[in-house]
């Protein structure tokens, strides 16, 4: 059996391939831009020309059952809450930054026990080359994906 390892950071001729740790939190919808505003407050999430760089999924159905020790108290019945999101967004590798964000998440988050995961991953990375004649980019054609700025 061969050892599953991540892969080695690489490049190509138009992106570099970097580590990074993966956040992915689970939290209210109602939450999110709270979580988020004390996220960024620690790091900018930058991405080449781009900061607070966020995903957010759309909203599913969360199940838990509290038990003994909960804030609720313990209960016989699973309770079900709709309206959870997962937000997952990239950090550096810093022990420090992410030690900030895990506490800043923790502080301003509605649960008890907040959902709160880390994974080791590859992220891409543009090398920013000059793609004015690339007929798939956004800014190379009519949409509205611009904002105009006011």
């Amino acid at each position: 059996m061969t050892e599953s390892r991540l892969l080695s950071a690489f490049e190509t001729h138009s992106v570099c391939m970097l580590r990074f740790w993966t956040v992915t939190i689970q939290a209210p919808a109602e939450d999110i831009a709270r979580i988020m505003e004390h996220v960024t407050a620690v790091t900018p999430l930058r991405q080449g020309p781009y900061d607070n760089n966020a995903y957010a999924t759309a909203a599913g159905t969360e199940r838990y059952r509290p038990l003994d020790g909960a804030a609720a108290g313990a209960e016989s019945v699973v309770r079900e809450r709709p309206g959870v999101v997962e937000v997952s967004f990239d950090l550096t590798p810093d022990q420090n930054i992410l030690e900030q964000v895990v506490e800043a998440v923790f502080q301003v988050h509605s649960y008890q026990e907040p959902v709160i995961k880390v994974q080791d991953t590859l992220v891409s990375r543009s090398k920013g080359l000059d793609d004015r004649n690339n007929p798939h980019r956004w800014w190379n054609t009519t949409g509205d994906w611009k904002q105009a700025d006011g």
